[in-house]
Protein backbone atom coordinates (compact mmCIF):
# COMPACT_ATOMS: atom_id res chain seq x y z
CA UNK A 1 0.00 0.00 0.00
CA UNK A 2 1.11 3.45 -0.95
CA UNK A 3 2.70 5.44 2.42
CA UNK A 4 0.52 7.75 3.99
CA UNK A 5 2.56 11.06 2.70
CA UNK A 6 2.22 9.73 -0.89
CA UNK A 7 -1.36 8.50 -0.95
CA UNK A 8 -2.84 11.92 -1.86
CA UNK A 9 -0.42 12.15 -4.79
CA UNK A 10 -0.91 8.23 -5.81
CA UNK A 11 -5.14 8.61 -5.48
CA UNK A 12 -4.86 12.38 -7.49
CA UNK A 13 -3.48 10.62 -11.05
CA UNK A 14 -5.16 7.15 -10.81
CA UNK A 15 -7.78 8.63 -12.50
CA UNK A 16 -5.62 9.70 -15.44
CA UNK A 17 -5.31 7.68 -18.63
CA UNK A 18 -1.89 6.28 -19.48
CA UNK A 19 -0.69 4.52 -16.49
CA UNK A 20 0.61 1.39 -17.75
CA UNK A 21 3.53 -0.04 -15.53
CA UNK A 22 6.47 -0.33 -18.42
CA UNK A 23 5.63 3.67 -19.07
CA UNK A 24 5.74 4.88 -15.40
CA UNK A 25 9.42 2.83 -15.15
CA UNK A 26 10.30 4.75 -18.29
CA UNK A 27 9.53 8.23 -16.43
CA UNK A 28 11.23 6.72 -12.92
CA UNK A 29 13.97 5.55 -14.50
CA UNK A 30 14.54 8.35 -16.83
CA UNK A 31 13.98 11.27 -13.69
CA UNK A 32 16.06 8.87 -10.83
CA UNK A 33 19.08 7.55 -13.22
CA UNK A 34 19.84 9.18 -16.19
CA UNK A 35 23.56 9.19 -15.52
CA UNK A 36 25.86 6.82 -17.04
CA UNK A 37 26.50 4.71 -14.00
CA UNK A 38 23.31 4.99 -12.10
CA UNK A 39 21.89 2.08 -10.85
CA UNK A 40 17.98 1.25 -8.97
CA UNK A 41 18.60 -1.69 -6.53
CA UNK A 42 16.33 -4.15 -6.71
CA UNK A 43 14.17 -3.61 -3.40
CA UNK A 44 14.08 0.12 -3.92
CA UNK A 45 12.37 -0.29 -7.70
CA UNK A 46 9.99 -2.77 -5.27
CA UNK A 47 9.53 -0.21 -2.72
CA UNK A 48 8.73 2.49 -5.41
CA UNK A 49 6.25 0.23 -7.52
CA UNK A 50 4.55 -0.58 -4.22
CA UNK A 51 3.65 2.51 -3.29
CA UNK A 52 3.02 3.63 -6.79
CA UNK A 53 0.56 0.45 -6.18
CA UNK A 54 1.42 -1.85 -8.69
CA UNK A 55 1.59 -5.23 -8.09
CA UNK A 56 5.19 -6.94 -8.32
CA UNK A 57 4.11 -9.61 -11.27
CA UNK A 58 3.44 -6.32 -12.87
CA UNK A 59 6.85 -5.10 -12.05
CA UNK A 60 8.36 -8.09 -13.44
CA UNK A 61 6.41 -8.23 -16.53
CA UNK A 62 7.76 -4.48 -17.42
CA UNK A 63 11.55 -5.36 -16.23
CA UNK A 64 10.84 -7.84 -19.03
CA UNK A 65 9.43 -6.12 -21.28
CA UNK A 66 11.84 -2.80 -21.07
CA UNK A 67 15.05 -5.50 -21.31
CA UNK A 68 13.94 -7.23 -24.01
CA UNK A 69 13.05 -3.63 -26.00
CA UNK A 70 16.44 -2.71 -25.09
CA UNK A 71 15.99 -0.39 -22.93
CA UNK A 72 16.82 -1.38 -19.46
CA UNK A 73 19.62 -3.88 -18.23
CA UNK A 74 20.09 -5.90 -14.67
CA UNK A 75 22.27 -7.48 -12.96
CA UNK A 76 23.42 -8.91 -9.92
CA UNK A 77 25.57 -7.24 -7.24
CA UNK A 78 25.67 -10.24 -4.18
CA UNK A 79 22.53 -11.04 -4.40
CA UNK A 80 20.73 -7.98 -5.12
CA UNK A 81 20.04 -7.26 -8.26
CA UNK A 82 20.79 -3.52 -10.28
CA UNK A 83 18.45 -2.08 -12.83
CA UNK A 84 19.83 0.61 -14.76
CA UNK A 85 19.29 2.36 -18.14
CA UNK A 86 21.43 0.93 -21.32
CA UNK A 87 22.90 3.37 -23.68
CA UNK A 88 19.79 3.32 -26.11
CA UNK A 89 17.47 4.24 -22.93
CA UNK A 90 19.73 7.17 -21.69
CA UNK A 91 20.18 8.65 -25.21
CA UNK A 92 16.25 8.72 -25.48
CA UNK A 93 15.68 10.14 -21.87
CA UNK A 94 18.65 12.86 -22.68
CA UNK A 95 16.48 13.53 -25.73
CA UNK A 96 13.31 14.15 -23.63
CA UNK A 97 14.77 15.94 -21.10
CA UNK A 98 14.67 19.02 -22.15
CA UNK A 99 10.72 19.46 -23.41
CA UNK A 100 9.74 17.65 -19.70
CA UNK A 101 11.96 19.58 -17.52
CA UNK A 102 11.86 22.94 -19.50
CA UNK A 103 10.83 25.83 -17.27
CA UNK A 104 7.64 27.76 -18.58
CA UNK A 105 7.68 29.88 -21.45
CA UNK A 106 8.02 33.73 -20.82
CA UNK A 107 4.56 34.95 -22.23
CA UNK A 108 6.26 38.01 -23.99
CA UNK A 109 8.00 35.43 -25.68
CA UNK A 110 8.58 37.09 -29.83
CA UNK A 111 7.08 34.56 -32.24
CA UNK A 112 5.99 34.50 -35.95
CA UNK A 113 3.62 33.41 -38.50
CA UNK A 114 5.32 31.95 -41.89
CA UNK A 115 3.19 31.11 -45.00
CA UNK A 116 4.16 28.84 -47.71
CA UNK A 117 3.34 28.96 -51.38
CA UNK A 118 1.41 25.60 -51.34
CA UNK A 119 0.08 23.11 -48.58
CA UNK A 120 2.61 20.05 -49.49
CA UNK A 121 3.31 17.13 -47.05
CA UNK A 122 6.91 17.52 -47.99
CA UNK A 123 6.43 21.50 -46.66
CA UNK A 124 4.21 20.71 -43.92
CA UNK A 125 6.89 17.98 -42.40
CA UNK A 126 10.01 20.32 -42.44
CA UNK A 127 7.58 23.04 -40.83
CA UNK A 128 6.28 20.61 -38.09
CA UNK A 129 10.00 19.40 -37.79
CA UNK A 130 11.63 23.03 -37.54
CA UNK A 131 9.36 23.86 -34.52
CA UNK A 132 6.39 25.40 -36.15
CA UNK A 133 2.52 24.61 -35.66
CA UNK A 134 -0.70 25.10 -38.02
CA UNK A 135 -2.60 27.85 -37.56
CA UNK A 136 -4.07 28.31 -40.98
CA UNK A 137 -3.66 26.50 -44.31
CA UNK A 138 -0.03 27.48 -45.67
CA UNK A 139 0.09 29.77 -42.37
CA UNK A 140 2.47 28.50 -39.32
CA UNK A 141 3.39 29.91 -35.65
CA UNK A 142 6.62 29.22 -34.49
CA UNK A 143 9.55 30.60 -32.51
CA UNK A 144 11.34 33.82 -34.16
CA UNK A 145 14.02 32.57 -36.06
CA UNK A 146 15.20 32.51 -39.27
CA UNK A 147 12.43 31.57 -41.70
CA UNK A 148 12.40 28.41 -43.91
CA UNK A 149 13.39 28.93 -47.06
CA UNK A 150 10.58 30.03 -49.55
CA UNK A 151 8.35 31.16 -46.73
CA UNK A 152 7.00 34.53 -45.69
CA UNK A 153 7.84 35.37 -42.40
CA UNK A 154 5.73 37.89 -40.71
CA UNK A 155 6.76 39.39 -36.88
CA UNK A 156 4.00 38.51 -34.54
CA UNK A 157 2.38 41.37 -32.14
CA UNK A 158 -0.39 40.59 -29.49
CA UNK A 159 -2.30 37.79 -31.25
CA UNK A 160 -5.92 37.30 -31.24
CA UNK A 161 -7.88 34.72 -29.02
CA UNK A 162 -8.52 32.97 -31.88
CA UNK A 163 -5.17 32.13 -33.23
CA UNK A 164 -4.11 31.45 -29.47
CA UNK A 165 -7.05 28.74 -29.65
CA UNK A 166 -5.44 27.45 -32.96
CA UNK A 167 -2.37 26.49 -32.21
CA UNK A 168 -3.66 24.45 -29.13
CA UNK A 169 -3.65 20.73 -29.32
CA UNK A 170 -7.69 20.65 -29.19
CA UNK A 171 -7.42 16.99 -29.03
CA UNK A 172 -5.54 16.91 -25.83
CA UNK A 173 -7.55 19.51 -24.07
CA UNK A 174 -9.66 16.93 -22.06
CA UNK A 175 -6.70 15.50 -20.82
CA UNK A 176 -4.60 18.87 -19.82
CA UNK A 177 -7.78 19.21 -17.92
CA UNK A 178 -7.78 16.18 -15.80
CA UNK A 179 -4.25 16.47 -14.95
CA UNK A 180 -4.33 20.07 -13.77
CA UNK A 181 -6.75 18.78 -11.81
CA UNK A 182 -4.96 16.39 -10.51
CA UNK A 183 -1.58 18.69 -9.86
CA UNK A 184 -3.68 21.24 -8.27
CA UNK A 185 -5.41 18.58 -5.77
CA UNK A 186 -2.41 16.94 -5.46
CA UNK A 187 -0.23 20.47 -3.92
CA UNK A 188 -2.99 21.11 -2.03
CA UNK A 189 -2.80 17.77 0.01
CA UNK A 190 1.10 17.49 0.11
CA UNK A 191 0.52 21.25 1.89
CA UNK A 192 -0.55 19.18 5.10
CA UNK A 193 2.24 16.69 4.73
CA UNK A 194 4.94 17.40 7.24
CA UNK A 195 7.33 15.28 5.92
CA UNK A 196 8.54 13.17 2.66
CA UNK A 197 11.01 10.81 2.81
CA UNK A 198 13.16 9.70 -0.11
CA UNK A 199 10.77 7.54 -1.25
CA UNK A 200 8.04 9.45 -0.76
CA UNK A 201 9.75 12.60 -2.93
CA UNK A 202 10.27 9.38 -5.92
CA UNK A 203 7.02 8.64 -6.00
CA UNK A 204 5.93 11.78 -6.30
CA UNK A 205 7.85 12.89 -9.08
CA UNK A 206 7.62 9.66 -10.80
CA UNK A 207 3.75 10.75 -10.97
CA UNK A 208 4.16 14.43 -11.77
CA UNK A 209 7.19 13.42 -14.74
CA UNK A 210 4.90 10.63 -15.90
CA UNK A 211 1.75 11.99 -17.00
CA UNK A 212 3.10 15.28 -17.45
CA UNK A 213 5.62 14.14 -20.34
CA UNK A 214 3.22 11.30 -21.85
CA UNK A 215 1.27 15.18 -23.13
CA UNK A 216 4.12 17.29 -23.35
CA UNK A 217 5.78 14.86 -25.76
CA UNK A 218 2.51 14.67 -28.05
CA UNK A 219 2.97 18.22 -29.50
CA UNK A 220 5.34 20.72 -30.54
CA UNK A 221 6.08 23.33 -27.83
CA UNK A 222 4.29 26.45 -28.34
CA UNK A 223 6.19 30.11 -28.51
CA UNK A 224 5.19 31.76 -25.08
CA UNK A 225 3.50 34.91 -27.40
CA UNK A 226 0.98 32.73 -28.34
CA UNK A 227 -0.19 31.01 -25.10
CA UNK A 228 -3.49 31.77 -23.63
CA UNK A 229 -2.38 32.48 -19.51
CA UNK A 230 -5.44 30.16 -18.51
CA UNK A 231 -4.77 27.21 -21.04
CA UNK A 232 -4.83 24.36 -18.72
CA UNK A 233 -1.52 23.20 -20.63
CA UNK A 234 0.36 26.18 -19.54
CA UNK A 235 -1.22 25.92 -16.06
CA UNK A 236 0.01 22.39 -16.03
CA UNK A 237 3.22 23.65 -16.93
CA UNK A 238 3.67 25.77 -14.39
CA UNK A 239 2.45 23.54 -11.77
CA UNK A 240 4.58 20.70 -12.75
CA UNK A 241 8.00 23.32 -12.86
CA UNK A 242 6.71 24.75 -9.40
CA UNK A 243 6.59 21.32 -7.75
CA UNK A 244 9.29 19.82 -9.86
CA UNK A 245 11.69 22.41 -8.28
CA UNK A 246 9.93 22.11 -4.10
CA UNK A 247 11.00 18.13 -4.47
CA UNK A 248 14.00 18.03 -6.14
CA UNK A 249 15.56 14.53 -7.15
CA UNK A 250 16.97 12.26 -4.24
CA UNK A 251 19.99 10.34 -4.40
CA UNK A 252 19.68 7.07 -4.79
CA UNK A 253 21.61 6.17 -1.66
CA UNK A 254 19.02 7.66 -0.32
CA UNK A 255 16.48 5.40 -1.72
CA UNK A 256 18.56 3.00 -0.82
CA UNK A 257 18.53 3.67 2.89
CA UNK A 258 14.69 4.56 3.23
CA UNK A 259 14.18 1.56 1.33
CA UNK A 260 16.00 -0.39 3.87
CA UNK A 261 14.46 1.40 6.53
CA UNK A 262 11.10 0.51 5.59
Amino acid sequence: MPSDSTLPAVAAFSSLGGQRVWSLMVSLFGDLAQGEGDAIDGPVLSTIMGALDVRPEASRVALHRLRNDGWLQSHKVGRISQHSLTAQGRAESAAASPRIYAAPPDLLEPWQMVMTEENGRETDAALRAAGFIPALPRAYVGPVGKAPEGCLALRGETPPDWLRRAVEPAELESEYDALLVALTTTENELARVRHMDAVDVAVLRCLIVHNWRRLALKHPALPGGVIRPNWSGYQCHLLVDQMLRRYPQPALQDLAATSAAG
